[in-house]
């Protein structure tokens, strides 16, 4: 069944309830499945090089079954039960599928950000209570190890580290130099260590354990990561079978190629790319350790799509900006789709982006909190630029206003906050720290996304804003607490508020506004050093600062940011404008009812709507004339 409107939708919903569909209960199942009917198709394809004539690992369906069930039993050998954590701070690779599968197998795993701080890594390790953490051996031009090293000595609780040597992926000259410039062994762990393909090795390659016995608590995911702790949600196997079977019956078959370039400690990644696969069959393919980030992975990009036969591209909106950077210069004839998602799309680089590789964009919508998928502009029906489409079956999207009497749904075009319920939702349990849950459900049922939107006439959503106040960089979220607090240490700042001012790349950046005390003499390049300094991760230091005479404020004290949100898009279209030689200013920046915050453009010279939208197109905050 094609899926193009509410109409498919709703049909596949009538089909049967969720809760009768004829699915396997737990991930072990669902491999165990696909295995079966595609034993000898490929699987999973790594590449430590993005040069498309490197070498590459490619498992078939039953050789990532029997790896998979061995690391599960090295797991359960280890003493992890169903209700104990296997951490992993690794790059890409084949060794991080098989700690994915095998971790969530055999019991909770923990997918952590390898660019956190060693006290967030270790503050997510006590938080999960890890009992074993898979990370890197030390290796050149990767600070992991020792990361690791130093987050462990924090917590405690993590008995035994297992080791990924990424040497084996070496060949010729680069596997007999590397040993040479290897840093040393990190010092001081009290963990013992051992060696990851060496201890697989010595498991059977079919399950040691009997499989649970149906729905648990099988991944933690952590949410930011820029400011203190982060939160640590709790996916069940019932939410990961949900996000693959979508994939599966809307979108991939066993004969589609997908090449996702996203890290695998991200939902979108591992949720998402690899459990559709694990539902479809689909062939999923990782290039480098760092998929986007890694060296050459844009430049090379096309030739990689050619080289794979791939189909459906994984991508987020910055990846697509540095890539029409760079010419199609491969046969892409075997490319259908392109998936994007964790944030906003500028309308004319989803155009730029359709016309130069001449395929089909779709936007979606997802969340750590939601086990990830909730939205899609529909394969084969109407694309609206600029939305996130309709929910995908099973999942109910309410916008929902917030008075003293309780919540009540909003009006069509009325914005309100995004809420969700689905199969991927955990009712009152989202995180792991239940205190954190109160207040995240409005009538015990709908998951409160923390961002501001709207539904249209259509049915189609639409992103306005976010209640939560986050900077989203590139799809990375960025707490602006720890700008504030960063800013806050400087002795001539009296208050500091940080938004995310529009990027045509990154979607937005830090941004922040200083009001002084009184008498102090400090310009911005100062303040901007001092906070960045102090600021743990490099995504949230400060890219511009304004030092107002006194910052917009409510009666009670609290900084009005949509004034400053004004203000940078003001200054940045502006800039953007005059930058392209186009005779136009921003008269002013206006919150519309439907739209969120409008920049008003007035004609200087001869411009015209053409002119203006080449430039403004870029960005994802809409405009007008004035």
């Amino acid at each position: 069944m094609a899926y193009a409107d509410y109409d498919d939708r709703n049909a596949i919903e009538a089909e049967a309830a969720w809760q009768d569909r004829d699915l396997p209960k737990t991930l072990y199942g669902l491999l165990a499945r696909t295995a079966e009917a595609h034993a000898g198709r490929k699987a999973v394809t790594f590449q430590m090089f993005s040069d498309p004539k490197a070498s590459a690992e490619t498992f078939t369906w039953s050789d990532l079954h029997d790896r998979t069930c061995q690391t599960a039993n090295l797991f359960r050998s280890l003493g992890v039960g169903e209700t104990d954590t296997v951490a992993f701070l690794l790059p890409n690779s084949t060794e991080t599928v098989l700690t994915y599968l095998g971790g969530a197998i055999a019991g909770v795993v923990n997918p952590i950000n390898p660019l956190l701080e060693p006290g967030q890594i270790a503050g997510i390790l006590r938080e999960t209570n890890a009992k074993v953490l898979v990370t890197l051996r030390a290796f050149p031009k990767t600070d992991i190890a020792q990361k690791a090293a130093k987050a462990c000595r924090e917590a405690p609780n993590v008995e035994t580290i297992v080791e990924v040597d990424l040497l084996r992926y070496l060949t010729g000259l680069k596997r007999l130099i590397v040993p040479l410039l290897r840093p040393k062994a990190p010092v001081g762990r009290k963990a013992r260590v051992i060696d990851f393909t060496t201890e697989v090795a010595k498991q059977p390659k079919t399950l040691t354990f009997a499989d649970s016995a149906g729905d648990r608590v099988a991944a933690y995911f952590h949410t930011g990561g820029t400011t203190g702790l982060p939160k640590v949600a709790q996916h069940r196997y019932s939410g990961m079978i949900y996000n693959g079977w979508i994939a599966q019956r809307l979108l991939f078959s066993a004969e589609d190629v997908q090449l996702c370039p996203l890290p695998l400690f991200h939902v979108f990644a591992t949720i998402v790319c690899l459990g559709a696969s694990l539902s479809a069959g689909t062939h999923i393919v990782l290039p480098t350790p760092q998929g986007y980030r890694g060296e050459g992975v844009f430049d090379n990009f096309w030739k990689l799509v050619e080289r794979h036969r791939v189909t459906f591209m994984i991508a987020v909106p910055t990846a697509m900006s540095a890539l029409m950077q760079r010419k199609v210069d491969a046969d892409i004839s075997t490319l259908k789709l392109a998936f994007c998602g964790s944030s906003p799309l500028p309308v004319e680089l989803y155009k730029r982006f359709e016309k130069a590789a001449g395929v089909t964009i779709c936007e979606g919508y997802g969340l750590t909190e939601a086990t990830c998928l909730v939205s899609i502009n529909p394969p084969e029906g109407v694309k609206k630029i600029g939305s996130i489409g309709i929910p995908f079956p099973y999942t109910d999207v309410r916008i929902l206003g917030h008075t003293a009497e309780g919540p009540y749904e909003c009006k069509v075009d009325e914005i309100g906050e995004i809420c969700v319920d689905s199969p991927g939702v955990y009712e009152g349990n989202t995180y792991t720290d239940m205190a954190k849950n109160n207040g995240l459900f409005h009538h015990d049922v709908y998951l409160r996304t923390g961002d501001l939107g709207r539904l249209d006439a259509d049915g189609y959503l639409w992103i306005t804003g976010r209640a939560k106040d986050l900077i989203i960089r590139g799809g990375h979220n960025i707490d602006p607490a720890e700008i504030e607090e960063a800013l806050a240490g400087h002795e001539a700042v009296a208050f500091a508020a940080a938004i995310g001012q529009p990027d045509a790349h990154a979607g937005e950046l830090p941004c922040a506004y200083v009001e002084l005390v009184s008498g102090a003499k400090v310009g911005p390049e100062e303040l901007i050093a001092f906070a960045n300094d102090r600021i743990n991760e490099r995504a949230a230091h400060i890219k511009h600062l304004d030092i107002l005479p006194e910052l917009p404020k409510t009666a009670v004290g609290k900084t009005l940011k949509n004034d400053l949100r004004k203000l940078a898009i003001a200054r940045v279209y502006g800039a953007a404008l005059a930058e392209a030689g186009v005779p136009a200013r921003v008269a002013e920046v206006v919150e519309d009812s439907s739209r969120g915050l409008v920049a008003k453009i007035e004609k200087t010279g001869a411009a015209d709507g053409s002119a203006v939208s080449r430039v403004l197109g870029d960005f994802t905050r809409p405009w007008d004339w004035a």
